[in-house]
């Protein structure tokens, strides 16, 4: 199983991107050992804001038909979402907006794993929200999603140490794994 694994932050220091490295990492270690993980780092992808304009005086920017094939040469996804005053970065958005004008699927209908982790409380709660009120617009097959808040208590430096991200995040990542068993029967 082939699993494409990116945080929607281009901060080099994104918690984000810990979180979805901690993720894949346990998704290898513990419920698909198999599984290759391929991870993007936004960064790769920067490109002028999309515009009508732009788009047709120089057609789709190249970076991002590279992004949408890397969805569309995976299984799965697992993204975890930095929220910036309540919704995604403007680098995942210019990314997605690009994307979305080769095909309106944006995620071509790969079961993805949405997460989002957050100094504050309410665990990136409006951007997995908007993520998940969006996803049948752009095929996106949630099969879970949780949220960290309060990152400086969740994890301590290598893992996180709270029992219900813990027990969410195992139960999101088995059911990802069971998929993939489920297609090999």
């Amino acid at each position: 199983m082939k699993i494409l694994a990116f945080a929607a932050s281009n901060s080099r220091k994104s918690i984000n991107r810990v979180l979805v490295e901690y993720a894949a990492s346990r998704l290898q270690s513990r419920f698909l050992s198999s599984a290759e993980v391929e991870f993007l780092d936004l960064n790769d992808y920067e490109m002028p804001i999309y515009s009508v304009d732009r788009e047709n005086a120089d057609g789709i920017h190249r970076l991002a038909r590279a992004f949408f094939a890397k969805i569309g040469g995976a299984d799965a996804v697992i993204v975890s979402f930095a929220e910036y005053n309540g919704f995604v970065t403007a680098a995942w958005k210019n990314i997605h907006d690009w994307m979305s004008r080769i095909e309106m699927r944006v995620w071509q209908d790969k079961p993805v794993v949405l997460l989002a982790a957050t100094p504050g409380p309410r665990a990136g709660a409006n951007v997995l929200g908007t993520q998940e009120f969006t996803a049948p617009f752009f095929g996106m097959d949630i099969i879970g999603k949780h949220g960290v808040g309060k990152w400086g208590e969740a994890w301590d430096g290598e893992r996180l140490i709270r029992e219900d991200d813990i027990t969410e995040l195992d139960a999101i990542l088995s059911i990802l794994s069971n998929g993939e068993m489920a297609r090999t029967v």
